[in-house]
């Protein structure tokens, strides 16, 4: 396994309606993932309203967003900021797929994302980790609150399930893996 080299590299977090295809964006966070300096922060207003069971996972309910601009009018910043940086993503296949969906939801129109460079951070994580699923003969992937538990990572100042604190989070982790990668070369 190879340390993540932090330099020129962001992390990304979304908060969404849901899982499925027709789910939306309704929050984003990107930092820096050398510094940790916050680099875009926004709440996003969906076309449609926020499930109960969405808003119970990560708090975010209607009328936070009711105000806030919908995913088409911040994309032009967001991809500014991502341009020409390493992207890392906790279940980065996730965030991506919400990324083109809620610009093809804003706009009508299907958007092919600029290459970006990206590296799944759990997949990574779970590689580190160990755990084996035998059946289908890869391991485990770890939800991030229990990787940073597993790794005694203090997050009791931040709010798990919010963008930005999930940001933070999977910075911590790059972190505590990164040193413990180092003691063992």
């Amino acid at each position: 396994m190879k340390l993540r080299n932090l330099h020129n590299a962001v992390i990304l977090d979304t908060e969404t309606t849901g899982l499925d295809s027709d789910a939306e964006i309704v929050e984003v966070s990107v930092i820096d993932a050398f510094d940790g300096t916050v680099l875009f922060d926004s709440l996003v207003k969906p076309q449609r309203p926020i499930p109960s069971d969405a808003i119970a996972i990560h708090g975010i309910g209607n009328h936070m967003v009711a105000d806030a601009p919908e995913f088409g009018d911040i994309w032009p910043q967001l991809a500014q900021v991502l341009s020409g940086r390493n992207l890392l993503i906790y279940n980065a296949d996730y965030d991506t797929r919400l990324i083109e969906q809620s610009l093809k939801i804003a706009t009508g129109e299907s958007h092919v994302l600029p290459v970006l460079e990206t590296f799944c951070v759990m997949e990574w994580y779970a590689e580190f980790w160990g755990d084996m699923n035998e059946f289908h003969g890869t391991y485990r992937w770890q939800k991030l609150t229990n990787a940073a538990a597993q790794q005694n990572i203090d997050i009791s100042d931040l709010s798990a399930h919010r963008a930005l604190a999930d940001c933070v989070i999977t910075r911590r982790l790059i972190n505590a893996v990164n040193y413990q990668l180092a003691i063992r070369s």
